[in-house]
């Protein structure tokens, strides 16, 4: 079975409230805090808001792109249990980590196998390491079989463009998911229904 669900791009109240009273809660939310390219981005007052909120055993996962020190300030003292860090390198991962002691989900963007290969750069660092595509907030794919060199004994997410449907090839797979653009309408927006058949099928693989 998966390790773990993870719902991503999350920004209004309605859908979070959705998803943390449903009967089989993912294992975490992500909000877009920096990265203004993107459609599922919150302003921070907006974000403050959103995330004060009873998380119920749910993990909150902020979502930066090389956040400066003046994001990462900002939000230092924000409900969040886990930062999600794109184009960031080892050592500042590390200054990172240590000075706001916080959990790290370090994310590779994938493309060849070239870049697979940079996890042994985070072992030591991060607490999660995240397999994504190269396509940020296009919700592109990757060919998911190049993670076969990936030990089985790592801590991993993987992300791409997956759909609903491909969840059960994932069911004998030591990952845990990671879904956004899936479970979207066609102006954008958070689906419930989608999110709710994600979530029940979740619960049965």
């Amino acid at each position: 079975m998966i390790k773990g669900l993870k719902i991503c791009g999350i920004s209004d109240p309605k859908t979070l409230n959705y998803i943390l009273n449903h009967k089989y809660k993912p294992s975490m939310i992500g909000f877009i805090t920096n990265y203004e390219k993107s459609r599922r981005f919150i302003e921070y007052d907006k974000l403050q808001s959103l995330i004060n909120v009873d998380k119920k055993n749910v993990n909150f996962v902020s979502v930066l792109v090389s956040p400066n020190d003046e994001i990462l300030e900002k939000i230092k003292d924000l409900n969040f249990d886990y930062y999600q860090l794109y184009d960031v390198d080892p050592e500042r991962t590390e200054e990172i980590k240590s000075k706001y002691k916080i959990k790290i989900i370090s994310a590779l963007t994938i493309s060849e196998e070239a870049d697979v290969i940079k996890y042994k750069n985070y072992l030591e660092i991060s607490d999660i390491i995240l397999f994504d595509s190269k396509g940020y907030h296009k919700s592109e794919n990757f060919d998911h079989k190049l993670l076969d060199i990936v030990p089985n004994e790592l801590n991993k997410m993987i992300a791409g463009n997956i759909q609903i449907e491909d969840i059960s090839n994932f069911k004998n797979k030591n990952f845990m998911i990671d879904l956004s653009g899936a479970l979207e309408d066609e102006n954008g927006k958070k689906d419930l229904s989608k999110i709710d058949k994600l979530l029940n099928l979740s619960a049965k693989i």
